[in-house]
């Protein structure tokens, strides 16, 4: 499911979009975030829906080297390791993956199945695989850790998948790397004598109503935020600002005085990141140093008030 962290992320995206094509239709730009987070899910289950259809490419090819004229003995009694795949198994049968597929028309591997073929083709030249097949255990926890690995060597360090992916939809640029450690999470957490279901896109409902909170309360206050910014910031002109710089900072002051149940600490500390990650080297101390002030500053004016313990 997707957190806080990564919902700020697509939030600052659209704030940032919306700035830089001076566009105030808040309406359409909301409508659009909530479609990008949506399409996250979609990410999601092409990722495990593509494990199966590479046990199911497997599975063609074998029953194909059957009917070889001149089939050998391996072709006619093949190891069937893969093909039987416990966890695998478990995801190719679930009606939920079955069902969200079928509802949101998910036919990528059906309409592109030469990635299904190069994903397949890398596996069998691994070591992994070659370890795998070799092996005489035979438990779920084999199979579940030989899946894990299987993603996290061959899947998602692909570039071609990756630049397949980012074609499709462009803002699935920024999800991919959440998106491959939320399959991770997925697999490592299915047990062998449970349904594979899959989980919700969002936490809880608050979660939900976060990204549109955060969004609007941020587009529609700007403008009160920037004295304060200025105040903050004597030696700057606001065009020195970098443009993420200061859209972060905006969010931040939203969540300071629109969130109060949102620790003051926990905000400073999630923009420092998204500051480091998303902005210049130095942005973090400079993102740290403002929101510092301007959180000792709303709490002093009784502006910031944090409901809870420890909420300050």
């Amino acid at each position: 499911m997707i957190n806080r962290r990564h919902i700020r992320v697509k939030v600052m995206q659209s704030v940032y979009a919306m700035q830089q094509s001076h566009n105030d239709d808040l309406v359409k730009e909301g409508k659009f975030l909530k479609h990008s987070i949506q399409k996250m899910f979609d990410l999601y289950v092409l990722n495990l829906q593509l494990l199966v259809e590479v046990q199911k490419l497997a599975r063609k090819r074998m029953e194909l080297s059957k009917k070889k004229i001149l089939a050998t003995k391996e072709d006619l009694q093949p190891n069937t390791k893969f093909i039987d795949n416990k966890l695998i198994n478990l995801i190719s049968e679930s009606v939920s993956l079955e069902g969200y597929v079928e509802l949101n028309k998910l036919n990528n591997w059906e309409l592109d199945d030469e990635y299904v073929k190069i994903i397949w083709e890398e596996l069998q030249q691994s070591e992994l695989y070659k370890k795998y097949m070799s092996s005489s255990e035979d438990n779920y926890n084999t199979d579940k850790d030989f899946v894990v690995e299987f993603f996290k060597e061959i899947i998602a360090p692909n570039e071609k998948l990756d630049d397949y992916y980012e074609d499709k939809m462009i803002s699935w640029v920024d999800d991919i790397p959440f998106v491959n450690t939320w399959v991770v999470k997925s697999l490592n957490k299915q047990s062998p004598k449970k349904t594979f279901i899959l989980g919700s896109l969002y936490k809880d409902n608050d979660d939900k109503e976060f990204v549109s909170d955060l969004f609007n309360k941020t587009m529609l206050n700007q403008h009160k935020y920037e004295e304060d910014i200025r105040e903050k910031t004597p030696n700057w002109e606001a065009d020195r600002i970098a443009d993420i710089d200061m859209i972060l900072i905006k969010m931040a002051i939203t969540e300071f005085l629109h969130f109060p149940s949102i620790p003051s600490r926990v905000t400073i500390n999630e923009y420092i990141e998204l500051a480091k990650d998303y902005s210049t080297n130095k942005s973090g101390y400079f993102i740290n140093g403002v929101l510092d002030k301007l959180s000792k500053d709303y709490t002093d004016s009784n502006k910031m008030i944090k409901i809870g313990r420890g909420l300050i």
